[in-house]
Parts: structure tokens; C-alpha cells; sequence
């Protein structure tokens, strides 16, 4: 497919607080929220922008391990939970590991685009803290080939960007990484402190670049990045509507109150080899391209990007994926301040994963909304300026292995 058939639009974003360690009222011994609760408040919290639920068409899920964290499987019957309205309607969830909020919207941009549906709700939601750590690292290796689980470091998903990170540095020299890697906590960190429902939200660290800067300690953690080089256990949800032309206008919502989404490129690798080349995120660069070439727009139109930083050599892999900078030259992208809020192109502007947190079914959908929010100048505190029409999203499965890139266009 060149381009779109017809146009396809976001708006209507909610998020939900997101719960973990870093949020004052986060307690592990006392009630939380469940997994109902918060798909309730996220599918309401873009209900009541419309005023009646009858006008959505069609509800889909993202989430990634309910089955496991919560023992609940079947999230699509939730819909009508979330108001009577939605009963009978269709329903589904989609699962792609940590990619699966992309894969979420990807469905809803096609279905929209087949004419099966002119309004539809996608809602990304995950609620991991619920087991202990020992348990909730065999479900996080499910993301990836989980027979190599039994081979693999106790912190299965940390390790595996442990090595990419470690073969970057051999490449491409430790000491100008690691720097870039602390550039990108702290921006993380500031960016998040600006954005009420992010996880390190209430972070106060005062010196944020100099404690990500430690030296990793293999005997407390990995032997190439630290716990500040990775996003957390989070609990929460997004939600947001796809809309078409047809369904803007039934939903009584203006052009100025939703972005278009322009281009689509998803991509895939097989799960049971390990990368081609490490120091690159082969099948993210692949996407994007693929969203680039429908959207007929470069790197550099972009105003911000919304990038999968499930750890921080993650965020400066991606920056090259894009094509921001050459290949071996992210780090120096990152640590000159580009991807800061301020700079060239700024990334993740509520914080990313590391920073907003890492609900894993809702983080593509909150990063969708995130850029709505931007686009249509929503985000309060967290708002950028924005001299461009354009933006990205990047959402990765497991070690880069499936991922959806989407560009976004800000409406006139």
C-alpha cells in the first residue's frame, strides 16, 4: 500500500496515572487498582469527550500478559464494562509482546480503512505488579524465545540490551556511550517530572545525569548497564479513538482536535535468532522506513518522535533507526542535547518509557496520544513548541523483533 485510501485520524487520548516504584502513593503491601479499574477509568476518560459510548463502533485491546499478571484472560469482553453501550459490539485484543499498543493501532487503522468501522476505541493496558520479581521476569521472557529463557541472565530482557549495549561500546567507545546514556536518564526524568500521570513524576534527584553515570556492577545488577539505563514494572492505561473523516464528524470533533495519521510501517524478525547486528535495531529501522516512504516525508520534518526507550541504549539505537543521525554517531546526537525537550528534534516528551513508565500494552498507545496531545497543543506543562506538521511513533516488540512506526501530521 503507497498511501491511504482515505483519511484516518486520532483524538480523544486519555491516560491513566501510571503505578509503580517512584509514585508517592505507590505501595506494594496495600490495595491497588486492578486491571478492570483502569481499563474503566482510560475507556470513560474518552467517553465523556464524546458524551455517548453508542457513537464508537468498535473497541479493540491491546495487552500484553493479563493471563499471567492477573489471571484474566478474554480482555475484549471488557468493553461493555466499561459502559453498557459498547454491549454487542465488536470487540478484540491484540498481543505483540511490548509492541503490542502499536499493533493495537494498526489494526484499528485498517479496519477503519476497509470500512467496517468509522469509530473505534483502542485501549493499551497492563497491570504487572502484582507477583514477585523472580515470577515477573519469566513472564517479561516471554516477549522473546522463552526457550532460551533457562540460558539466559535472571534479568532475561535487561540482559539482552545489556549486550547490545556492551558490543556498542566496543564499536563505538564506552565512555562517550555511557555519557549518552545519562543525557538520555535525565532527559527522560525532566521530561516525565513536567507530566502528572508519569511514573517518575515525584522523582527528585537532584543530580540526574551524575547517578546514571555510575559504573554498571555486574554483581548487583548487569555488567553493561545499570538500573537507570532501564524502563521500570509499571501498571496503567491509554486510550484514544481512530476515527475516520466520516467518523470525525459523527463524533462532533473538529479537524484542529485531532492529527492524521499519514504513514504505517510494520515489520518483523524471527524470534528465535538473535540479531544480526546488535549495535543496530535492524527491524525498527526497516519499519520506519516503510512509514517514511508512505508519509514522503524525511527525518528531518519531524517536530518530535515518540521512541520505544525500553532501555536507554534503545533510545540512541533508535535515533540512528530514524536516520537523525549516522550510524556509530547517536550517542553524540543524544549528548549534545538534540533529543532533549529544547533541542533539535525532542524525544519522548512525557518521559518515554523510562520516564512515563512502561505499562506494556498501553506504552504504544500512550505513545500515540502523546503526540496527539502535542499536535493540538494538550500537553500543559509537558507542551513543546512545535514549528513542524509532523511526528513519530516507534513501538518494539521483545529485542526488536516486531514493531510499528507511524507517522502523524498535525491537522489544519
Amino acid at each position: 500500500m503507497e498511501k491511504f485510501r482515505k483519511r484516518v485520524f486520532i483524538t480523544c487520548g486519555y491516560n491513566t496515572t501510571v503505578m509503580g516504584s517512584g509514585r508517592k502513593e505507590f505501595n506494594p503491601k496495600m490495595p491497588r487498582p486492578d486491571l478492570e479499574d483502569y481499563i474503566k477509568e482510560a475507556g470513560q476518560g474518552v467517553i465523556k469527550q464524546i458524551e455517548d459510548a453508542s457513537l464508537i463502533d468498535e473497541v479493540i485491546f491491546s495487552n500484553f500478559m493479563a493471563a499471567r499478571y492477573n489471571k484474566q484472560a478474554n480482555l475484549a469482553a471488557f468493553a461493555p464494562y466499561i459502559d453498557e453501550k459498547l454491549k454487542y459490539k465488536p470487540s478484540i485484543r491484540v498481543e505483540g509482546a511490548c509492541g503490542s499498543g502499536g499493533l493495537a493501532l494498526a489494526t484499528a487503522i485498517k479496519t477503519i480503512l476497509s470500512d467496517f468501522a468509522d469509530v473505534i476505541l483502542v485501549i493499551g493496558v497492563e497491570v504487572q505488579n502484582t507477583v514477585k520479581a523472580v515470577y515477573g521476569a519469566d513472564y517479561l521472557a516471554l516477549a522473546g524465545w522463552f526457550k532460551e529463557r533457562k540460558q539466559g541472565h535472571a534479568h532475561f530482557f535487561p540482559a539482552k540490551f545489556a549486550y547490545r549495549a556492551n558490543k556498542y561500546y566496543e564499536k563505538f567507545g564506552k565512555e562517550n556511550t555511557r555519557k549518552a546514556m545519562a543525557m538520555w536518564y535525565k532527559n527522560a526524568i525532566e521530561n516525565a517530572r513536567l507530566c502528572p500521570t508519569a511514573q517518575e513524576y515525584h522523582n527528585t534527584i537532584p543530580n540526574l545525569y551524575e547517578i546514571a553515570l555510575c559504573e554498571p556492577n555486574p554483581n548487583t545488577f548487569l555488567d553493561h548497564i545499570t538500573v537507570y539505563d532501564c524502563s521500570k514494572v509499571s501498571d496503567g492505561a491509554s486510550a484514544l479513538l481512530v476515527v475516520s473523516e466520516t467518523g470525525l464528524k459523527k463524533i462532533g470533533k473538529k479537524l484542529n482536535e485531532a492529527i492524521e495519521i499519514i504513514g504505517i510501517g510494520q515489520a518483523i524478525d524471527d524470534i528465535t535468532k538473535q540479531p544480526y547486528d546488535p549495535t543496530q535495531l535492524l527491524t525498527t529501522k526497516e519499519a520506519v522506513k516503510k512509514a517514511f516512504n508512505m508519509a514522503n516525508i524525511t527525518p528531518l520534518d519531524l517536530a518530535t518522535v515518540e521512541c520505544h526507550d525500553c532501555f536507554t541504549i534503545a533510545g540512541i539505537m533508535s535515533v540512528e533507526a530514524i536516520g537523525l543521525a549516522n550510524y556509530g554517531e547517536g550517542w553524540k546526537y543524544v549528548y549534545e542535547g538534540k533529543t532533549s525537550r529544547n533541542g533539535e528534534v525532542p524525544f519522548n516528551t512525557t518521559g518515554g518509557l523510562i520516564g512515563w513508565g512502561h505499562p506494556v500494552g498501553a506504552t504504544g498507545v500512550h505513545q500515540a496520544e502523546t503526540i496527539w496531545e502535542q499536535l493540538t497543543e494538550k500537553a500543559n506543562e509537558a507542551q513543546i513548541k512545535i514549528n513542524k506538521p509532523f511526528a513519530l511513533s516507534i513501538n518494539m516488540g521483545g529485542d526488536d523483533k516486531t514493531v510499528t512506526a507511524i507517522v502523524y501530521k498535525k491537522t489544519e
